[in-house]
């Protein structure tokens, strides 16, 4: 049995073309269902990681838009929006997941505007060797379930390093995060909740890279106790 039903989607599109606080107050009773069922997907995917990953806190993102700061003045997203966070201070990475129809569902995860120590931390273990996160993200196996690094980067150089060193493709990096996308049809499909499972499997690797940085000072002495 399919964990997103046709149904979702079909409220997902039927919201975008109709992004009216009228036509949600007529249509309240297929929202309910459709959030309930992703509040029940939400809760299979934390089964899931579970089983090898500990999880301290779900979330789903509200469909009621803040508009106040934005030009887009829709009250409404056409997508739904999860989060888990990774528990502990030696589960650092936090995963994603969008359900959205059209082909643009993904999921994914990584580290999302990290605080400034966490930044340089990041930045420092970089500059000093990046073999180790090339060896990741330029893997087959990575490349063909991610592609590329993703996250905003500023436009030379994060200051204290040069515009010349040889890993500033990767220092300008102010996030870093991975996706994948599905297809409308993967997501409907009956082995969607066991594919998201496997990308999250597959994003481990990189988790594992990143947390082990971010807790050990650049002596490598354990920052936590």
């Amino acid at each position: 049995m399919s964990v997103v039903s046709k149904s979702t989607f079909k409220f997902l599109r039927d919201i975008e073309k109709n992004n009216n606080r009228e036509w949600f107050k007529e249509n309240k009773p297929r929202y309910d269902e459709a959030n309930s069922e992703m509040k029940g997907l939400l809760e299979s995917i934390g089964e899931s990681l579970s089983k090898f990953d500990e999880i301290e806190k779900k979330k789903l993102f509200r469909i009621y838009r803040d508009v106040r700061f934005s030009k887009d003045k829709t009250p409404y997203s056409a997508n739904f929006r999860m989060s888990l966070s990774r528990a502990g201070a030696y589960r650092r990475g936090g995963y994603y997941i969008r359900i959205a129809p059209g082909g643009q569902s993904m999921v994914g995860g990584g580290f999302y505007n990290p605080n400034p120590a966490d930044l340089k931390l990041i930045r420092n273990n970089i500059a000093a060797d990046d073999k180790p996160i090339r060896k990741i993200i330029n893997s087959k196996k990575f490349k063909s379930t991610f592609g590329e690094l993703m996250g905003d980067q500023v436009k030379t150089a994060p200051k204290g390093f040069a515009k010349d060193h040889p890993a500033i493709d990767l220092l300008r990096y102010k996030s870093m995060y991975v996706f994948h996308t599905f297809t409308d049809k993967e997501v409907l499909a009956d082995t969607f909740l066991k594919d998201v499972t496997k990308v999250y499997k597959d994003i481990q690797i990189f988790f594992g890279y990143m947390t082990d940085i971010l807790t050990h000072d650049m002596d490598g002495v354990p920052l936590y106790g």
